[in-house]
């Protein structure tokens, strides 16, 4: 369930759903806002979880190396967006893309294969 500032929503579009129906002008722009922040969110999440998906390294070890809780790794995976302020994704963001791209940039063994 998301949360807005004096209402919650179960999914995004609910959110957009709800923007139609302001009683003043204030609360209508506080809630694009809210709208707003949930799709800057939503990106951030979408970002972080396609990078970790394509990366080589497991979930455990991203967290591991990134110094981040495994368990926040987790909410992350599972679409948890109510858990995560957009300032949070940007940071899980920077150091889960410098642990990947570290982690992508060190040589693999190579297994040889007979001619």
């Amino acid at each position: 369930m998301l949360e807005g500032s004096d209402c919650h929503f179960w999914s995004l579009m609910d959110a957009v759903r709800q923007t139609g129906n302001c009683a003043s002008r204030a609360q209508c722009r506080k809630r694009d806002f809210d709208v707003r922040d949930m799709e800057h969110r939503t990106r951030l999440m979408r970002i972080v979880t396609r990078r970790i998906a394509l990366s080589e390294l497991g979930n455990r070890e991203i967290a591991r190396r990134a110094g981040i809780p495994s368990q926040r790794i987790s909410d992350l995976l599972a679409g948890r967006l109510e858990h995560f302020s957009a300032d949070d994704l940007q940071a899980i963001r920077d150091r889960v893309e410098s642990v990947v791209d570290d982690g992508e940039s060190t040589p693999s063994v190579a297994t040889a294969t007979p001619p």
